[in-house]
């Protein structure tokens, strides 16, 4: 693990499981620029962070479809909520589909979040988790609810018609729903939680694939596509450059 980088993440309360993945904090206290790739893993992120005047700046990112190289600014520390799909429409009550490999801003004072709750995870971790419990939803669509069981606990490996057919949902109807709360198909949100469920297998070493890809060179190709990079070097995961492998493999 590079040392001079240091994240923490927490799965939440089970009442807000189907909502939210984790809240989380990552910081870079050296003097350097961390460099690190994102990769899409089928969340939404909300990142609280504070400026140079004092402020607080709170960023919406929506789904990501490639992977993306960024840098971590020297002496900053980040905290943020990984919003589930449902999440984002009945918590944050907005479509995303606008913000498809892309953010935007949100208003200052934002959930009244203030300097004194990103002091240190523990506090922010108590102030999201209230602020979450207070924007929960009295009632969620059920074959919305049932759709995203579906699709994590078969790891993105269920087809659309399937889908389709377990919900009792019009196959056309879901996708044009994904589209436009979204901003992109079922199909290929599935796909990227096919890719995120192998990175849990890359981060135990296992460089096959182990869910159902047609061969070894499409698992390499997908790999690659939504990495950057094949899955032994991804695997090597060279200064903890890739982050969400680092978190995976100290599970």
């Amino acid at each position: 693990m590079d040392k001079d980088f240091q994240y923490q993440f927490q799965e939440p309360e089970p009442a807000l499981a189907d909502y939210i993945e984790s809240i989380g904090m990552f910081s870079n206290p050296s003097n350097q620029e961390k460099e690190v790739v994102v990769m899409p893993d089928g969340r939404v992120d909300l990142f609280f962070s504070q400026t140079g005047t004092g402020t607080i700046q709170t960023l919406l990112l929506g789904l990501e479809t490639y992977p993306e190289q960024r840098s971590v600014p020297p002496q900053t520390r980040t905290f943020v909520i990984s919003f589930k799909p449902l999440g984002v429409e009945y918590i944050l009550q907005q479509s995303i589909a606008s913000l498809l490999n892309t953010a935007t801003d949100l208003p200052n004072g934002f959930w009244d979040f203030d300097t004194d709750d990103l002091l240190d995870f523990e506090t922010f971790h108590k102030k999201a988790t209230q602020q979450l419990t207070v924007h929960l939803p009295s009632k969620t669509d059920d074959r919305k609810r049932q759709l995203f069981e579906l699709i994590y606990t078969s790891k993105g490996e269920m087809s659309v018609a399937e889908l389709s057919e377990k919900t009792a949902w019009n196959s056309r109807q879901i996708n044009r729903y994904f589209n436009q709360q979204f901003g992109l198909s079922l199909k290929a949100f599935c796909t990227i939680l096919r890719f995120r469920a192998s990175l849990e297998h890359i981060a135990q070493g296992k460089l096959f694939p182990e869910l159902n890809f047609t061969d070894q060179n499409h698992f390499i190709k997908e790999i690659k596509k939504f990495s950057g990079v094949v899955p032994s070097e991804l695997s090597k995961n060279q200064n903890d450059r890739f982050i969400l492998l680092s978190v995976l493999k100290q599970r």
